[in-house]
């Protein structure tokens, strides 16, 4: 069976303060309804290596995306590629270095900002630049895609946390305090979509510390979230999955053929 899903990618989101901050996701858990999952990121701990990562299943020293400087297309198979070629539907709301990843490098404003191209992997898009965009503009971004094009797949890729850990460091109200804002902005939506037969993933693409950056080996720079929801999924507390395996079991979900590593036990059995 194939579904349709959604990846939203909490930007910084460290796996500690999503497990103290996050209360609407954690009601789902708690009620039996989603599983909470601590993931390891692949290094360097940076961004735009990240997204590469979570979007191809590639490590960064094997994609090349090493830094946050590196402006260019992805060598690599992601999601988007893999359902595009299949004839399914993609979308992102998201940081314009993912427009710069997977459909057109440099990324230039007037052109790219609103993304309507069915032969691009993400087909439509709307990408922001400044990490200050306020979350609760970039979820309605992402929902205005899905009631608009009822994409089989979308990211929604928020910066907030990120920009609040870089500002004021991991221990402290302002960060916690972003986390809790994005959970109450993801409770706007998040029952909509799985009522809507989304399956959903919420993860981040790396943590934070308390110099206010990330880019080492810190358990709380690389320890983040993975909260699944969904019936596509197992729920099963002893599941072990791992960044690289996002992407592969994404395809999973969308039934799209792919040759990416999947974490197979946040999978429930085909009847």
């Amino acid at each position: 069976m194939t579904h349709t899903v959604i990846l939203v990618v909490l930007d910084g989101l460290n796996y500690t303060v999503a497990r103290h901050a996050m209360g609407h996701l954690q009601a789902y858990v708690g009620a039996g309804r989603a599983a909470l999952y601590q993931l390891t990121c692949e290094l360097p701990a940076l961004s735009r290596p990240l997204y590469e990562c979570i979007l191809t299943g590639v490590p960064p020293i094997e994609s090349g995306i090493v830094h946050n400087n590196i402006a260019r297309l992805s060598n690599q198979r992601s999601v988007f590629h893999y359902a595009r070629d299949s004839g399914l539907s993609t979308a992102a709301a998201a940081y314009h270095w993912v427009s710069e990843l997977y459909n057109r490098s440099p990324f230039v404003i007037p052109r790219d900002r609103h993304t309507r191209a069915a032969d691009l992997p993400i087909q439509n898009g709307y990408f922001y630049w400044s990490d200050h965009y306020p979350d609760s503009h970039l979820f309605a971004d992402a929902e205005s895609l899905r009631l608009a094009h009822a994409p089989d797949f979308m990211l929604v890729h928020p910066m907030n946390i990120d920009d609040a850990g870089h500002k004021h460091g991991l221990d402290t109200a302002q960060y916690r305090n972003s986390a809790r804002s994005a959970d109450i902005i993801l409770a706007d939506y998040l029952q909509g979509w799985l009522d809507a037969g989304y399956q959903v993933l919420v993860t981040a693409d790396h943590g934070m510390n308390n110099d206010r950056s990330h880019n080492g080996l810190l358990p709380e720079e690389r320890e983040v979230p993975l909260f699944v929801l969904g019936d596509a999924f197992s729920l099963d507390p002893q599941a072990t999955p791992r960044q690289t395996e996002l992407c592969g079991t994404i395809c999973e979900l969308l039934g799209v053929a792919h040759d990416k590593p999947v974490c197979r036990d946040l999978l429930r059995l085909a009847s």
